[in-house]
């Protein structure tokens, strides 16, 4: 008996109960939900890499350009090790937003735009880590609690729209080059290393910053500044300590 071959379920995007496409899924369950499952497993795993100290630079750590350094003070390694646990966590929280705004993005472009920031974020957030080990400090305790909490203002402002998302970029670049240039101050002259690796970060931060400024974003309202110099103040002071 002759068997007329199967439709191309691609023809008819409509979905219907008890048809399946050619991936053996329902019609109108296709690319766009398989892509939409993917990214949010790549987020996963990118939170589990953030949070469980396996993240892999893409670029060789930054070097000072002393071939040696004097060995740091006890109170000094202290210091060092603080501020860059501070760092650390400002790293973690990077992860967590551009990640958040790459799922909530309404334009492939402005997806590969924060995913691509989150590249340069990765390797801030080895470095550090590698870093932290050297110095002989731990850690932020609260690196969930603050992962969580970034991810969730990420997922906030990607929805509030793609300028509102690139202008929440501008200005947390903005505040963690400020954050940045403040730990140049304060990191020990001795620690050449620490501050080799904190300058790259705030050349980073900046190029960021004006990236998403040159893409849409403009000048978020001063009160909405002054909550996020708020909240920023709460995190770096309590991960200074835990």
């Amino acid at each position: 008996m002759h068997q007329t071959a199967a439709p191309d379920a691609s023809f008819n995007p409509a979905f219907r109960p008890g048809l399946l496409s050619r991936h053996n899924e329902p019609v109108g369950y296709s690319s766009g939900m398989r892509n939409a499952i993917d990214a949010w497993l790549s987020a996963a795993d990118s939170a589990r890499r953030t949070l469980t100290g396996s993240a892999v630079a893409g670029r060789p750590v930054p070097q000072p350009g002393a071939v040696t350094e004097p060995a740091l003070t006890p109170a000094q390694q202290r210091l060092s090790g603080a501020l860059m646990r501070v760092n650390h966590v400002g790293e973690v929280c990077a992860q967590a937003l551009y990640q958040a705004q790459a799922l909530t993005a309404h334009t492939p472009a402005l997806a590969e735009t924060m995913a691509g920031a989150a590249r340069d974020e990765a390797d801030h957030l080895a470095w550090t880590e590698q870093r932290l080990a050297e110095l002989g400090a731990r850690p932020s305790l609260l690196n969930p609690l603050w992962y969580a909490g970034a991810f969730m203002i990420g997922l906030a402002a990607g929805r509030a729209g793609d300028r509102v998302s690139l202008s929440f970029v501008v200005e947390t670049e903005r505040q963690v080059e400020q954050h940045l240039a403040s730990h140049l101050d304060r990191l020990p002259a001795e620690d050449a290393a620490s501050r080799a690796i904190v300058a790259q970060m705030r050349s980073d931060e900046a190029r960021h910053a004006q990236s998403a400024q040159s893409a849409g974003g403009v000048d978020l309202p001063l009160p909405v500044r002054g909550l996020m110099r708020a909240a920023a103040r709460v995190m770096t002071r309590t991960a200074h300590y835990l």
